[in-house]
């Protein structure tokens, strides 16, 4: 694939950003079927949130070109493929992970609608409606925003340029992928769809990374490219689930729950490597210390926000204080991964714990360095649930740059989650 000259000829033609229902995160599935099967009626919304603000995503992108972008992710449908590989495919050992009801509930699918404004220099979009739905729009949503910012950057660039700039990505690429060869014992994925440059660039990213590093490489989040490419789909469960369970409690009491009834519909339904706690939404020090005996039996943890390393410490003291051996667990570190992090964590916790990483926006969009002024470098946009049945979520984190919810809200979760002083850090993907 020339990227260069596919890229190129987006300035002549409109070429769909999303090309499948399925051109989404594994997990977001694995979840849906769960919101599906346990609360299916729950009215969301979900909105658009630029943590970088010093991107002006509505001066840079045209309000018309991402109107005609969304709208054609409306007119998807699951095709008999896609169809057949999510029910008759192997996922996690496990044949026939989406139940028929599931099934056929997806396979009617079109995508609710959508709000659209421009406020000041951003954009605000939001989506409401029954859970199972609107949840999938989140993972195309930030793809199209992310990928539109990069093609008003590349616009200006001739063809030449182009080629050069994809060259020089690539061997930035590849110098990574020689880097990580180095390891003994590395087990990593991409986890790279919600803020890549682009489908293709993501998709040959994890063609670099299957002939760079063979068996190292498990698999992909991107379940369009897990089935093109016959690798694994990877991904579990994120800090939605909670988020909107809590919004949904009654009183205190029913909050603290939350995070423990979202697990135990989870439990229900999954064994073996898919059941991996994420215990960050509302402070890690604090779940785990809350957390009933039969959550330290699950197989691992991912780290997702605060140090990693001092959040695989806690893991592997809890894990111990609970009569576990850390040996035998897996712990997943995703968040804002680079070579230099993998490698460092890499080498402290082999041996001690199973590794392995989820490698995101640095692996998918890494231009940092290649176009002046960093106006291609990542930045930090999300798409999170905002309400749950017209209550507001919340999330605390372990790093509270990343929290979010009205500050009266915050302030009650953290005193019944217990969280204390926190440590900030920067949030740059």
């Amino acid at each position: 694939m020339d990227i260069a000259t596919r890229v190129w000829n987006h300035k002549w033609k409109i070429d769909p950003i999303v090309r499948s229902l399925i051109d989404t995160d594994f997990y977001k599935l694995l979840m849906c079927q769960s919101v599906f099967r346990n609360k299916p009626d729950t009215q969301v919304t979900f909105s658009l949130i630029n943590r970088t603000t010093r991107i002006p995503l509505a001066r840079l992108i045209d309000e018309g070109e991402l109107r005609e972008q969304l709208d054609h992710i409306r007119s998807l449908r699951l095709t008999r493929g896609e169809s057949t590989w999510l029910r008759g495919n192997t996922f996690y050992g496990k044949r026939q992970m989406f139940r028929s009801d599931f099934m056929e509930w997806f396979e009617g699918l079109r995508l609710p609608p959508y709000h659209l404004e421009k406020v000041g220099d951003q954009y605000e979009l939001t989506f409401e409606g029954t859970w199972p739905e609107v949840m999938l729009w989140e993972i195309p949503a930030l793809a199209v925003l992310m990928e539109l910012r990069g093609r008003a950057v590349l616009n200006d660039m001739g063809r030449f340029e182009l080629q050069v700039l994809y060259a020089r990505a690539m061997t930035k690429l590849w110098e990574k992928v020689e880097t990580l060869r180095q390891y003994p014992d590395l087990r990593i994925a991409d986890f790279g769809t919600r803020r890549r440059h682009s489908f293709l660039w993501q998709d040959w990213c994890v063609q670099a990374m299957v002939e760079g590093l063979g068996p190292a490489f498990t698999g992909t989040s991107n379940c369009l490219i897990a089935k093109n490419r016959d690798l694994e789909a990877i991904g579990t469960n994120a800090h939605e689930m909670p988020m909107v369970y809590a919004a949904l409690a009654e009183d205190d009491a029913a909050l603290a729950r939350a995070p423990y009834d979202v697990l135990s519909d989870w439990h229900d339904e999954h064994e073996g490597n898919l059941r991996i706690i994420l215990p960050d939404t509302f402070g890690t020090a604090g779940f785990l210390k809350n957390a009933p005996d039969w959550l330290a039996g699950w197989t691992g943890i991912r780290i997702d926000s605060g140090d990693p390393a001092t959040g695989a410490e806690t893991a592997i003291a809890w894990w111990k204080s609970r009569g576990e051996d850390p040996r035998q667990k897996l712990v997943i570190f995703s968040d804002g991964l680079d070579v230099d992090t993998i490698a460092a964590l890499h080498e402290q916790f082999r041996g001690r714990v199973r590794v392995s990483f989820g490698w995101g926006t640095n692996l998918t969009n890494d231009f940092r360095g290649l176009v002046p002024e960093g106006r291609l470098d990542a930045f930090s946009l999300v798409c999170k649930a905002v309400s749950a049945e017209g209550h507001p979520t919340v999330k605390l984190s372990d790093n509270p740059e990343k929290a979010m919810g009205p500050e009266d809200e915050i302030a009650r979760y953290k005193r019944v989650f217990g969280v204390g002083k926190q440590e900030r850090m920067e949030v740059v993907v």
